[in-house]
Parts: structure tokens; sequence; C-alpha cells
């Protein structure tokens, strides 16, 4: 039985599933491997405009595969060069929208944060536990979270690997949005469908921007996003959505 699976609940969204219910959706490295090649896949197909990410609906995921990792050596580690699969996932053109049911914990906090949007359940619990077991965050942990939540939020996480429950988590800037636990996949897929109506070059260039605007200087920020904003004027979808406007009808992008 594959560790993922893949759904098309419609043309335009893709679903991943991660699927160990034994193992809690701990992340192994035969997980990591296949989420890469799915991320890679899903955002190379043209027909696909957003992503939803998700796991059980007792557990989002666990974290890492502690069994797989107990008595490896620091060049084990190396080798497996596990941060070009994890790439994969942070470098997909398509908005991400994880769905947390669950406990989030580790290296599946971290999956979550590799997410552009996160709609957590109210039993939702997210932490960085790493420290409790003699290490540290490996998959972006110490700087997602800095990024999400500002450093004394981050420094309480990750120095005590205590938990936050989905209200915390929302308060603190860690999650886009809470509702029922039995509403979290319909909600993410619902976020999904309304972002795949969206012209899908604009999208795909305000989450490159963003993203890229996190580690650059405002001026350098700004000056990435004029250029961007400029780009989409030779678009035919910017053409369709302001003529659609002007029209006062429902405009169908086809993100050329």
């Amino acid at each position: 039985m594959s560790e993922t699976l893949v759904e098309r609940p419609s043309t335009a969204v893709a679903l991943i599933r991660l699927n160990r219910p034994d193992a809690r959706n701990a992340l192994n490295q035969a997980v990591r491997e296949q989420l890469a090649a799915h991320f890679t896949a899903l955002g190379n197909d043209p027909e696909v405009r957003c992503i939803v990410l998700t796991g059980g609906e007792q557990v989002f995921a666990a974290g890492a595969d502690i069994r797989d990792m107990a008595e490896r050596g620091a060049m084990e580690m190396h080798l497996r060069q596990t941060h070009r699969l994890w790439s994969a996932i942070a470098q997909c053109p398509k908005p991400v929208i994880a769905a947390v049911n669950g406990y989030a914990l580790g290296g599946g906090c971290e999956l979550a944060m590799h997410a552009d949007l996160i709609v957590a359940g109210q039993s939702a619990s997210f932490a960085q536990p790493e420290v409790r077991v003699g290490v540290m965050p490996g998959a972006g942990g110490t700087q997602r979270l800095t990024r999400a939540v500002g450093k004394f939020q981050a420094m309480r996480l990750l120095l005590t690997g205590l938990s936050v429950k989905a209200d915390e988590a929302l308060r603190m800037g860690l999650v886009s949005e809470v509702v029922a636990d039995d509403q979290v996949q319909a909600r993410a897929l619902e976020l999904a469908e309304l972002i795949a109506s969206m012209p899908p070059l604009a999208v795909m260039q305000i989450k490159e921007v963003l993203l890229a605007g996190q580690d650059a200087s405002l001026e350098a920020a700004l000056m990435l996003e004029r250029k961007a904003f400029q780009l989409l004027f030779d678009s035919a979808d910017q053409k369709e959505g302001m003529h659609a406007f002007l029209e006062k009808r429902k405009p169908v992008y086809q993100g050329k």
C-alpha cells in the first residue's frame, strides 16, 4: 500500500493524502520521496491550479519516523539529501493548502508550514518537539516557524517542545483558519476551488513574489512586485479579467 495517495476532487484541484495510519503518518524516507515526486508532477501539470495536502482524521503527521533515525550517523543523514526532497514542496509553483486534523508534530509541523495556507481543525495541535529527543528541527522548523510567529514565540516552542492548540496557533499566526474538525477537508477544498477559479498566472506570480520578498529588502521586494505586476499585463487573463469586469460578466481564465 502506498504511503501517499493522490486524488483529483476536480480537474483543477489535486489532493495529496498521507497514508501511514499505523505509524501516525510518520515521515519516513519513502513518504518524503513520494511527496517530492507528487509535488513535482502536480506542479508541472498545467491542469492543476491548487493542491491540498492532508493526513488522517486524528493525525496529520506525528513527525519523522524515529525508528528510522535512532541509530543513524551524521554522514548517513547527510547522504540522504532530504533537503532536496523538501525543496520539491517548497518550490512548487502552485498554491498549497494544508488541511490539518489532530497532531502536526515535528516534521509534520514543518510539512504543514511548507504550505501557503493552513486550515486547522479545532482539535489540531502543533509542536516542534525535536529537542526532547536530543536534536532540533531539520526541515526548516527553526526558520519557517520564526517567520510565521516571530522570535519569542518560536523560541518558546523550539526550546521547550511544547505544543499549541489550533486556536492559539491562529492567534500566533501559525495557521490561516480554524474550523470544526469534520469540516477541515471540505473547507480546504472550498478554498482550493476558489483559488483555482482565479487567473493562474497571477496566482503563481503572487506566490513567487511573496515568498521571494520575505528574504529581500523592502526596496528589492517592491521592485519584484512591480515587475511581476507589469509582466501580467502581457497575459490574456489580464485582458479577460478586466474586460469581464467592465462587461459585468464572469471571467474565464485559461492561464495564458
